[in-house]
């Protein structure tokens, strides 16, 4: 898939970033249905080519972010070699340079969150809150939301069993599963669809 068939799924100005990182590398670029497991991945291929995976239902300033994520594994091990540690410092730092370097593509508001971002750049999106809560944007459709805006003593639905919130443990959150009575820690993004 060349560059300017990706531009459906970019925002603007992107073009310029990706000719530069593209320049060195001959790169497979499939564009999959969305899968709950991952937003991307890369894998260098038998041939020497290298293939990046990337999930269609993306916002642009997300597909563009998780696309600049995969390059900068294929950049990182060509440049450092394939011994790297794939979310190593090596990694950390060429994604962190290129977040940088690309910043001007990204919503004013979503740029001081990619600056922090840069600092210390996390393997999975969902590590970290800020862009995940960026990122996300609620429908009518799907009911559901993050169970850090519930409050102690709702109810809710999450994977068709019904908890009930008891409260907060350090930055998590104690529910009850009221089919079993066991006690679960849930993480402050996940997805709960609350009971009226």
């Amino acid at each position: 898939m060349s560059i300017q068939s990706l531009k459906t799924y970019l925002p603007e100005n992107t073009s310029g970033y990706l000719k530069n990182w593209f320049s060195n590398y001959y790169i497979h670029i499939k564009i999959t249905r969305g899968r709950s497991s991952k937003l991307g991945d890369y894998r260098k291929l038998p041939d020497n080519s290298h293939e990046i995976t990337i999930n269609s239902t993306l916002a642009p300033p997300l597909f563009f972010f998780v696309l600049t994520h995969e390059l900068a594994h294929l950049i990182a091990f060509e440049k450092y070699g394939r011994r790297i540690s794939p979310h190593g410092n090596e990694w950390k730092i060429t994604f962190g340079r290129m977040l940088l370097e690309s910043l001007e593509v990204y919503d004013d508001d979503l740029k001081p969150i990619i600056v922090k971002f840069s600092k210390s750049p996390k393997a999975n999106f969902m590590a970290s809150p800020a862009l995940v809560r960026y990122f996300h944007v609620e429908t009518q459709e799907d009911n559901l939301q993050f169970i850090e805006r519930l409050q102690k003593g709702d109810l809710f639905i999450f994977r068709n069993e019904k908890y009930l919130l008891e409260g907060l443990i350090k930055k998590n959150y104690l529910c009850k599963n009221l089919d079993t009575g066991r006690q679960y820690s849930f993480k402050p993004l996940a997805r709960v669809e609350k009971c009226s």
